[in-house]
């Protein structure tokens, strides 16, 4: 099945990949471990239109996860009104998206072997789409929850399937924008090759890099199936520590509950929502294009330690703006600290931590554990983010200062993790990353 489902997407112009656990993925011995796609050819090659449109498409998925995200806030005032929920009950529909995400999460390796990556990034809207559905014709809150739960299933194969298919289809040197796998099943190699031409280009020579790819296959089909206990064994540790590590930190920095609810973030601090808001949503555009031109070219661990401090310093201002409320000569900075601390946090997020754990999770982990590392550490992902969603409220009620700093702790604390473990990718292959990796094993 694995070796069919990498197949399906180069005969398809869209370069179904490896990443194999289930049905492709070698387990035993240490060239297992180390086993990763040839890229002698790769590294050469350049964007293509049918690369470009490929990569665009599946990307698009995210979008539902990001609406996902960010209606939640402003929509909760009217939401509570029209159906007379209590803060209880929202938070239960705020956070219970993550609970389909640790589903969807736990399912996303395997059902990407059998399947196929472009397959599951399908079977993923569908239930997104019905999550729509249900959320924009409930009557009750029940509804309302089997809607966000039915999201948060899809967008949770959406997480690990979108940046593990970008990884294997797009060359090196443009991997963090976009890394290239490509497979194709002996037999049909004139096929394979004619859709790898289109991915590459009509000019390019790709008859090395075919060679390359079939060997590899061939390579692949004589490991044996990598269990997911084999994922915890001391090769892999280092691997496992900086993915999931990196889940951890992002989740815990609280940029999660500060999209699900800013809304009362900007009440409590005085500010209007409505322009915290429009500000917010301005702002981020732009620098999402432009942590995307720089990702290829400053590099991942320069990025995740400018979006790490940047976190640190803005909660750490919020913080303060909710010290300086309690004070009657200083309440009147509140609101002006609360919506720049807001607005750094959210251009800090975007350019660094948002996307880059992500995508460093599809680059480091050995090919015969990328199935079970990616579930693990998509589960890790939005197991964190229900903790600190469904909690958030009720640390706003105990102290608002104090649960920001608490997020500009877990921000300095991310500082140091990555300036300590995270390897830089940019421009490698991924042999070369997991081989990096060993050393410290």
């Amino acid at each position: 099945m694995g070796r069919e489902s990498m197949e399906e997407g180069l005969l398809t112009n869209e370069a179904e990949p490896t990443s194999n656990g289930a049905g492709g993925g070698g387990g035993g011995g240490d060239s297992t471990g180390n086993l990763s796609m040839p890229s002698s050819s790769i590294a050469g090659s350049s964007l293509t239109p049918v690369l470009v449109f490929s990569t665009f498409v599946a990307v698009c998925g995210s979008f539902c996860y990001g609406c996902s995200i960010g209606y939640s806030s402003p929509a909760e005032t009217g939401i509570m009104e029209d159906l007379g929920l209590s803060m209880a009950a929202y938070s239960v529909f705020g956070s219970i998206m993550t609970i389909g995400g640790m589903v969807g999460a736990i399912l996303s390796g395997r059902i990407a072997d059998l399947i196929g990556r472009r397959c599951t990034m399908w079977f993923s809207e569908i239930f997104c789409s019905a999550g729509w559905l249900s959320i924009a014709f409930a009557k009750s809150a029940l509804w309302l929850d089997i809607g966000r739960l039915s999201i948060g299933f899809g967008v949770g194969m959406i997480c690990y399937v979108v940046p593990v298919y970008i990884a294997e289809i797009t060359p090196k040197n443009h991997r963090g924008s976009f890394v290239s796998a490509n497979q194709a099943k002996c037999g049909r190699e004139k096929e394979f090759e004619a859709a790898l031409k289109r991915l590459r280009g009509e000019d390019a020579d790709i008859s090395e890099e075919a060679a390359d790819i079939i060997d590899y296959i061939e390579t692949l089909e004589q490991q044996t199936e990598a269990s997911f206990l084999e994922l915890f064994h001391r090769r892999y540790s280092n691997a496992l520590i900086v993915g999931v590590g990196l889940m951890l930190l992002q989740q815990l920095g609280g940029n999660g509950p500060m999209a699900y609810y800013a809304t009362n973030i900007f009440e409590a601090a005085g500010v209007s929502s409505t322009i915290g808001l429009q500000i917010s949503a301005i702002i981020q555009i732009p620098v999402a294009i432009g942590g995307l031109l720089l990702m290829d070219r400053s590099g991942r661990r320069p990025l995740l330690l400018v979006s790490a401090s940047g976190m640190c310093f803005s909660c750490f201002i919020i913080g303060i703006s909710f010290c300086f409320k309690e004070s009657p000569h200083l309440k009147a900075l509140t609101p002006v600290l609360a919506l720049t601390g807001s607005l750094v946090a959210a251009t800090a997020f975007t350019i660094g931590l948002g996307g880059i754990p992500w995508i460093i999770m599809s680059e480091i982990f050995p090919i015969n554990v990328k199935a079970q590392a990616g579930s693990l550490v998509t589960l890790v992902n939005w197991s964190t983010s229900w903790i600190t969603t469904y909690t958030f409220n009720f640390m706003m009620e105990w102290s608002s200062a104090g649960t920001f700093f608490f997020f500009s702790g877990v921000g300095g604390l991310t500082v140091l993790f990555v300036a300590k473990l995270v390897p830089e990718t940019k421009g490698r292959t991924l042999e070369e990353i997991q081989a990096s990796l060993a050393p410290f094993l």
